[in-house]
């Protein structure tokens, strides 16, 4: 049996698998991740990603900020790939519970799923400081300098910056799925990012599918381990 087809098997007999994705489901879509060769932290900029992506650089830099988060964090012609689309498709097939996702970039609601826990916020959502009105990203990109409400107030993404803690509410319910779950399938991550990576930690089942290019650390772990694209193995699963 290949590897393949023991997926499908496993997706076949189960009514309540849960997905925890990173980085890599979007890759294939034309979104830079941070650690691969051409991915954010590899390319040159005055301070490292994490530095310009923090707390301390959005409230004393602003401007400064928006200008790194318009060019590399807001994607307006990134499309759902494969493995978005099939994940959608589980979940209406009544498989799939929930998508559990360390990405911004709203690619699985665009491709129909309908619960999706996001771990570190959406550049889809930016909030007024002061009266919580709503911008979309598109507000975001074509604004100048630092981005403020009809009230004067300044907008913020609704994304965890570094230095800020995860949502809680979010937190617990990714956790209580987990925990859960018949099948655990995590795809397109190096499972290195904290706290987030250590809630597969609170998985129960013995059936964990790990997806990825490359090796991590909890590889030994896995029932089924494929070490492949996310968009091009689960392209070939049926959701029937």
């Amino acid at each position: 049996m290949t590897k393949i087809e023991e997926l499908q098997q496993l997706i076949s007999a189960s009514d309540n698998i849960v997905f925890f994705g990173g980085a890599g489901v979007s890759t294939e879509s034309g979104i830079p991740d941070f650690r691969s060769v051409d991915g954010l932290y590899n390319q040159q900029y005055k301070y490292p990603p994490e530095v310009m992506l923090s707390h301390t650089f959005y409230a004393e830099r602003t401007a400064e900020f928006f200008d790194f988060y318009r060019k590399k964090m807001i994607i307006p012609a990134a499309k759902p790939n494969k493995a978005h689309y099939k994940l959608a498709e589980l979940e209406k097939a009544g498989k799939l519970k929930a998508v559990i996702t360390q990405n911004i970039d709203g690619l699985h609601q665009m491709a129909g799923s309908k619960m999706v826990l996001e771990l570190h916020g959406s550049v889809k959502r930016n909030y007024c400081e002061r009266c919580k009105k709503f911008y979309d990203d598109s507000f975001i990109l074509h604004s100048v300098g630092v981005p403020t409400c009809s009230c004067g107030g300044p907008i913020k993404p609704d994304v965890v910056l570094y230095e800020e803690g995860l949502d809680q509410d979010i937190t617990q319910q990714a956790v209580a799925y987990i925990s859960k779950a018949d099948v655990l399938i995590v795809g397109g991550t190096s499972l290195v990012v904290y706290p987030a990576a250590g809630m597969i930690d609170y998985f129960r089942g013995n059936k964990l599918i790990l997806i990825n290019r490359a090796a991590t650390s909890t590889d030994r772990k896995a029932h089924l381990l494929i070490q492949d694209s996310i968009g091009e193995v689960l392209g070939q699963i049926s959701a029937g």
